[in-house]
């Protein structure tokens, strides 16, 4: 199975779960450029269950989009906990009821020691309650990184469904 089969066939599990639940996704996308939605509609009656969502590629956009502030932008960073937990609570403004966010280093540049490539913050938010946000350090090129970050988002969209 390829890498795309099985991010779409997470994507159905996750809608499965959605409707189940009467929820919507929302998505708040950095380093994936808008893939994680991409994905989520792959899959035929997703618009039962995907709201939509806001590639926040810029800071600005994060800023404007997502109301992530400024001030954390500017003490922790685009690729932060702190900021990926921000972009979760202004996609769930839009709308929907749980929320992925992603912000990191997809490379092949722009990495540091502290940011490596491959590092991918990724924070999961169901309205009401607080987000939950997980450091990742993915391997591979630019591409790998993008997909794994998908694969992971959604994943973790599934297991906190499952908490619900």
């Amino acid at each position: 199975m390829n890498q795309m089969q099985n991010m779409t066939q997470v994507a159905q599990k996750v809608g499965e779960q959605l409707q189940q639940k009467g929820y919507l996704l929302v998505t708040a996308e950095s380093c994936t450029g808008g893939l994680i939605g991409a994905v989520c509609t792959e899959v035929a009656g997703s618009s039962a269950w995907f709201y939509g969502g806001v590639i926040s590629y810029a800071n600005e956009a994060k800023m404007q989009g997502l109301a992530v502030k400024e001030e954390t932008l500017a003490v922790f960073g685009a690729v932060s906990e702190q900021t990926v937990r921000e972009m979760c609570a202004g996609a769930l403004h839009l709308g929907g009821n749980v929320s992925v966010a992603v912000s990191g280093v997809a490379g092949p540049t722009g990495g540091s020691a502290e940011k490596p490539v491959g590092c991918v913050y990724i924070g999961w938010q169901i309205a009401g309650q607080e987000a939950k946000v997980v450091r990742h350090q993915f391997l591979g090129g630019r591409q790998e990184v993008r997909e794994a970050t998908v694969l992971a988002a959604l994943e973790g969209v599934a297991e906190v469904l499952e908490k619900a």
